[in-house]
């Protein structure tokens, strides 16, 4: 019942025209189009808040006099984030920022947050991502390289590790392939909140950058690992959206596994994108997760490198 109770509150805290405005907000910072989202806040416990609004969601926790941030939201609206999260968590410093790929709604508080001394801890391929620059889905833009402080400091390759923020354990673990080939989830066990960056979205279809490593597959494989991390009581933060429980991410893991089948049996039929596209493999989930368009094509794409490398 408190998850649902978060949900409502999350989602009343959108509305008035700005419920639209999250649902696309990623989108936006994609595409590499500044968004006017404004920054909004939920408590998820005495330790840890939610904010979201300014790029991908943002979970901020204290660690004794200083902070930590999974992610650091968009480049244009980092300042904007980081004098709101000083406000609410009555702190500046940020002592750690893990960054659950190199995407820039992830990544945009990296160099300030660098430049102060920050820890920043990450894969070893969003590290990568970042010493050059990469187009941006959507834009004729491309993003970085960012400076050598801006770049995680401490990485995975495969596996867990585990970090502390204040007296509480953190785990961090690679996803394979999923979103990007840099993709983490960041688990704050005492606190049972498990933070999935871009392999979850909560706000409409999420977006795989084949170009950097994702794929469906990847991202059916990275839901189902991180439904297998959660209990029923855990609070699952997604890149873009309200809080969602493990039924949720169990739901999603089968919906996306349904559609990993079908695009399969297109491409082995030899069909193309825009002919997968047509054929309407997400159909039945349309009505609540938006126009699958690019969803579709990108997914579709992102089987070529693993099934047909010469396409």
């Amino acid at each position: 019942m408190k998850h649902r109770a978060d949900r409502r509150d999350f989602l009343q805290a959108l509305m008035g025209g700005t419920a639209a405005a999250a649902a696309f907000g990623r989108f936006a910072i994609a595409y590499g189009r500044a968004s006017e989202t404004p920054i909004e806040v939920l408590k998820i416990n005495d330790r840890i808040q939610l904010f979201s609004g300014a790029g991908g969601n943002v979970v901020a926790a204290r660690d004794g006099d200083a902070l930590a941030l999974v992610d650091g939201g968009a480049p244009e609206r980092s300042s904007e984030l980081l004098k709101r999260i000083s406000k609410e968590m009555g702190s500046r410093r940020v002592k750690t920022l893990f960054n659950t790929h190199w995407h820039p709604d992830q990544t945009g508080s990296n160099e300030s947050l660098g430049k102060e001394g920050a820890s920043i801890i990450g894969h070893e391929n969003t590290k990568l991502w970042l010493e050059y620059a990469n187009p941006v889905l959507g834009s004729s833009g491309t993003y970085g390289p960012l400076p050598l402080k801006a770049r995680p400091s401490q990485t995975i390759f495969y596996g867990t590790a585990m970090s502390m923020v204040g007296n509480e354990p953190v785990e961090y673990g690679y996803l394979l392939q999923a979103h990007t080939d840099g993709d983490i989830y960041v688990f704050f066990r005492k606190s049972n909140v498990l933070v999935t960056g871009g392999v979850v979205s909560a706000a409409g279809w999420p977006i795989i950058d084949y170009e950097t490593g994702g794929w469906i597959v990847g991202l059916v494989d990275g839901i189902k690992t991180l439904a297998g991390l959660a209990n029923d009581d855990t609070r699952i933060i997604p890149a873009n959206g309200a809080p969602l429980t493990r039924a949720d991410l169990k739901a999603q893991h089968e919906m996306y596994s349904t559609i990993s089948v079908r695009l399969q049996k297109m491409l082995r039929q030899g069909l193309g994108p825009d002919e997968a596209v047509a054929k309407a493999p997400t159909a039945e989930y349309d009505a609540k997760w938006g126009d699958p368009k690019q969803f579709v094509t990108l997914a579709f794409k992102s089987l070529w490198g693993h099934f047909a490398p010469d396409a």
